[in-house]
């Protein structure tokens, strides 16, 4: 199970300290650094430094707060019903308050994480999107999750980034599927965005969640429209096309569970039409 920590209101003065909490990886250390809390207009920022775990973020966060999360040197994997999406350290993901998401990291990475009240009504207006603000937008952002920051400095940083990420190219994440959420095939999936690189088989999962492989294979099928092996292959290679934005191809393949490069190389040019270094060379200059 999951030991889960609810978040911080926004009902203080600033605040910066040092704290450790649970995740489903164990005990990780998290700096706090709040600015004009108590109005709604203050901002919480969580910063979980790269450490010996992955931070997880499960769906049953604060209902009351809006959240941005952003990692500057790693992956984030956002899974909202059905429908997933991973996140590069060139965007952000936004969700609104009440969603239900679930986000986690995809290795040993830094991890920010906003935590607001109020937000720009063209942000209001979406559940979970993800947003390309650029990267002086994450730099500001940074700057004000680190000790000695005023609290002039930290709401004026708070206004630049709102305002730039209401402007900035969004694409939506929708819910995909309404089926129940704790279903077998959803399980794995899940599983499998938290760690691409996990070698269960279909008939360990089957035996694992207490159903027969026919079954959890049928239920896979009605939720993703695909075969166990092929949701498997293209989260894992979703995953490493964003991985390869800061990872070579080598240690990509290895990272989401491809025994070779070569066998992680060919699947990537089936899959997506082109080799892991010309997709990298081609989505780095777009």
């Amino acid at each position: 199970m999951v030991s889960r920590r609810r978040q911080p209101a926004l009902v203080s003065d600033a605040a910066h300290r040092l704290l450790r909490t649970a995740s489903s990886i164990g005990e990780i250390e998290v700096q706090e650094y709040g600015y004009g809390l108590g109005p709604p207009t203050g901002i919480l920022v969580l910063r979980y430094p790269p450490g010996s775990g992955v931070p997880d973020f499960p769906e049953d966060r604060d209902d009351f707060l809006h959240q941005v999360f952003w990692s500057p040197d790693g992956v984030l994997a956002l899974r909202r019903g059905t429908a997933s999406r991973f996140v590069t350290a060139d965007e952000m993901l936004w969700v609104r308050r009440g969603v239900v998401a679930e986000v986690h990291g995809l290795g040993v990475q830094t991890v920010l994480r906003a935590c607001l009240r109020q937000a720009p009504q063209t942000l209001v207006d979406r559940a979970a999107a993800v947003l390309a603000p650029g990267q002086q937008v994450g730099a500001r952002l940074q700057a004000i999750a680190r000790p000695g920051v005023t609290e002039a400095e930290g709401l004026q940083a708070r206004a630049d980034v709102l305002a730039a990420l209401a402007r900035c190219p969004v694409e939506e994440v929708d819910h995909g599927s309404t089926g129940p959420v704790a279903g077998p095939a959803q399980m794995v999936a899940r599983a499998l965005l938290a760690d691409p690189s996990d070698p269960t088989s279909l008939g360990e999962w089957a035996s694992r969640l207490h159903v027969s492989p026919k079954t959890l294979q049928r239920d896979i099928e009605r939720q993703y429209a695909v075969a166990f092996t092929t949701l498997r292959t293209r989260i894992r290679l979703r995953a490493a096309a964003a991985l390869l934005r800061s990872r070579s191809v080598t240690e990509t393949a290895h990272l989401v569970g491809y025994g070779s490069a070569s066998a992680f190389v060919a699947a990537f040019t089936r899959e997506f039409g082109e080799t892991p270094g010309r997709y990298t060379g081609e989505r780095a200059a777009s």
